[in-house]
Parts: structure tokens; sequence; C-alpha cells
């Protein structure tokens, strides 16, 4: 008895030991983002953080925009790294594939996306006008253009849930801009896929996701082949709203981003 109470004393230590470490872990990782935000001149703003490549000034690099979920809204400029962008700025990702990732925070009550919801038949009427937010993304996006060495012929958006959304109405209002795209449990207009056809998509969604219905990636993802598009499309057995953590790890995925080109 005395023994097994060592071995799980032992084994509680070193959970604790691991948690530790692995928080100290990100907590370096959260601080190679910079703080930094955006305003328009009609007194708007969006906080955002940027991770940079260490680079000489001879090379360009892609550009990674992640959206995060409706949970991590706020101003703090710091929720928008809770879920999935942090696997970008690991030191093997930054070792092997050198790149700006930019991973804004939308304000409280806002959304990425303006799109009309319609349940019934489980797809999203894209708005006329952008929200807030995706006005200020874009030209943010654009002034860091001028002002960073990115390959403007290497610009990825992805994201997750309300940024799954936010990725669709990105690529469709700016079709030219993204050289590829990964929605992760989103949803998009599917009247306007021969809009995006183009644009190389990796889709994913949790097969049980009680959130976001799959019905919307299935949808999109078919809209998209009858306008002769081929994206990727991954849908997780037995798994629901948390598709980002299989997405964002996924070496293939990755692998296939880093090589898109407009």
């Amino acid at each position: 008895m005395n023994s097994q109470k060592s071995i799980v004393k032992l084994l509680c230590t070193l959970l604790i030991i691991l948690t530790v470490f692995c928080n100290q872990s990100l907590k370096a990782q959260s601080n190679r983002f910079s703080f930094n935000f955006y305003s328009n001149n009609k007194g708007d703003s969006l906080p955002y953080r940027l991770l940079s490549p260490d680079y000489d000034t001879s090379h360009r690099f892609p550009l990674i925009v992640f959206l995060h979920g409706s949970g991590e809204r706020g101003k703090d400029n710091e929720a928008q790294l809770k879920w999935g962008v942090m696997n970008f700025a690991s030191d093997q990702m930054m070792i092997a594939h050198p790149a700006y990732v930019l991973a804004p925070q939308c304000p409280e009550k806002q959304s990425w996306s303006n799109f009309e919801e319609h349940k019934n038949n489980i797809n999203c009427v894209l708005k006329k006008s952008p929200s807030i937010p995706m006005d200020l993304l874009i030209h943010l996006i654009h002034q860091l253009c001028k002002t960073e060495r990115i390959d403007t012929n290497r610009i990825y958006i992805t994201g997750v849930s309300m940024g799954g959304f936010g990725t669709f109405d990105a690529i469709t209002r700016h079709p030219y801009l993204f050289a590829a795209a990964v929605p992760v449990c989103g949803a998009g207009d599917t009247t306007k896929a021969p809009l995006i056809a183009h644009i190389p998509m990796w889709i994913y969604h949790g097969a049980e996701d009680p959130a976001v219905s799959p019905a919307y990636s299935y949808n999109m993802n078919a809209a998209l082949v009858k306008v002769g598009a081929h994206p990727g499309l991954t849908i997780y057995p037995s798994i629901g709203h948390f598709s980002w953590l299989g997405a964002y790890i996924d070496p293939l995925m990755i692998e296939w981003l880093f090589q898109q080109h407009k």
C-alpha cells in the first residue's frame, strides 16, 4: 500500500512539473508575439499580436492570418493566442517555416464575419458590407505588406469557429488577396463558391460538432467541387467542436499550406 502511495505521489509530482514546464513554454512562445493596435480615422481599433521571423533583409516571408473564435473576443490582446495559433510559434515551426503570424483580437459583441444564417438549410448569406473588425483587418493586412517584408504572393488565412466563418467571409470579399485558406469548424456562403474556387483550401470539422454543424463544411465542399475546385476536407469522427486541436498539428496540412503561392 505504501509503495502504491509512493508511486501515485511521484506521478502527481511529475504531472505538476510537466504542467509548469508546458505553461512556461507557452508563455515564452507568446512573448514572441509583439503587442500592437491598429486604428482607422473613424476611431475604430483592433488589437493584434504579430510574430516576426528571424530573418535578414534579403528575404520576404509568408504571412499567416489567424482568426480566433467567439470565446476569445475582448481587448486584453492576449486571449486570441489561446487556441491554435501558438502551433505556428514553436521552435520547430519557426525553423522549418519562418513566417509572419498575425493574430488580431475581435472586440466583444462583434464578429469577424457578416452573414445572415439560415439554419433550416444550413447555409449562410453574405451581407453586402463587412463587419467593422473585418474591415479593420483587411486594412491592417495591406499596411503590414507595406511596412514588413511580407511575400504578398503567400498570404494565408485560417480561423476556428467564429474565425472559420471569418475565413470564408474574408476570402469571399477579397478572393485575390489570399494564396490559401484553412477554415476550421466554420461556414460560408455556398452561392459564392465560384468566386473562391481558385483558392487552395483545406476544410476541417468535427463530425459531432454541437456548436457549428458539420453540414456547413459538407455543403461548402460540395459547392466548391461542383464548380471545379479541389478542396481538402478532413472530418474528424467522434470529435465535437474542438477540431482545431487536430488541424494545426496535421503535418500534411502544414506542409501543403506553405507550398501555396498565388
